[in-house]
């Protein structure tokens, strides 16, 4: 695939009366056409001014960002009309009617009258029998759904969302997986930010972990999982122990609290995983096992080692 979006050496600083922030710092980063780029990280740690500055919101203190081979800073007009944005807030006309609003938004970049596709896309997002309902009257799910109708008036190449499915409930949030699941179907690249680990597990081709203002790590999601995931191997015991016996000190094993579960951690990588040789060992020591299982670390437990979230 071809880079849609190429961003090299960004940086944006503000300054004040008595300091300097570093929101971002030097980064660099290809998004390729087609994808869904999930990008993760705490509060303040650049997600939304690097989304900013794509969209020419604001302006960055160096580097360059290229957006459909326009440049993002000489060629304003040529990128943003190229990218769909759906912030945080719900910034809607209340009093206006849901069609209206993407009449109004799609006429701000300079196309022509097309109601036919702006009811398909009413029709992809379970909106189309509230064309002509106001704003005022819907719920907050479907507020956030007009949102994303809305930066999709222009017919844009790229879609930015920022936290999505902050907020809502979690049959909701499946909703709007899907909702993002069709538009890549249909060509569309889309790039989010989320607090919600499973959303970018669920539906990220690739994931950006972002901390301080920096791209802490930029992988493809199943090669860091396989990467970067460690694989535990959950043995039960026929009968509890007081404790692990000394020739098994060197698995370094955990046992639960009713001391009849052992556990083993291991490198999903690892050439030699040295599970034969415990369960030997195991039996050697005289303990009978009743079952044994595997589980690997989640997404979540990964992002959490890398920014040292508590």
């Amino acid at each position: 695939m071809q880079s849609i979006i190429s961003i090299n050496n960004l940086s944006k600083i503000y300054n004040s009366k008595s300091s300097e922030i570093n929101a971002l710092e030097n980064i660099s980063l290809d998004i390729l056409e087609g994808e869904i780029l999930a990008l993760l990280g705490p509060n303040g740690a650049g997600k939304t001014t690097l989304i900013s500055l794509v969209c020419g919101l604001v302006k960055p203190s160096s580097g360059t960002i290229m957006v459909g081979g326009f440049d993002a800073i000489t060629d304003y007009r040529a990128t943003r009309s190229l990218i769909g944005l759906v912030p945080q807030e719900l910034f809607l006309d209340s009093f206006e009617t849901v069609m209206n609003t993407l009449r109004f938004s799609r006429g701000l970049f300079g196309h022509k009258k097309n109601d036919a596709y702006l009811r398909e896309v009413l029709k992809k997002l379970s909106l189309e029998d509230k064309c002509d309902t106001p704003i005022m009257q819907l719920s907050g799910g479907m507020k956030r759904r007009v949102l994303i109708a809305k930066a999709l008036s222009h017919e844009p190449r790229i879609l930015f969302l920022d936290e999505p499915t902050a907020g809502v409930d979690v049959e909701l949030r499946k909703d709007m997986w899907a909702i993002v699941n069709s538009l890549r179907e249909a060509g569309v690249t889309i790039i989010l930010t989320t607090h919600y680990i499973e959303e970018a597990e669920a539906i990220a081709d690739r994931i950006g972990v972002m901390d301080h203002g920096k791209m802490v790590l930029l992988s493809e999601k199943k090669a860091l999982m396989e990467k970067l995931g460690k694989k535990e191997l959950k043995i039960e015991l026929q009968e509890p122990i007081d404790k692990i016996p000394k020739s098994l000190a060197k698995y370094n094993l955990e046992f639960n609290s009713e001391k009849n579960i052992l556990i083993y951690s291991y490198d999903v990588n690892s050439q030699r995983t040295g599970i034969t040789k415990l369960l030997n060992d195991i039996s050697n020591v005289g303990m009978v096992l009743r079952d044994v299982s595997t589980r690997q670390s989640t997404l979540e437990e990964i992002f959490t080692d890398l920014v040292g979230v508590k």
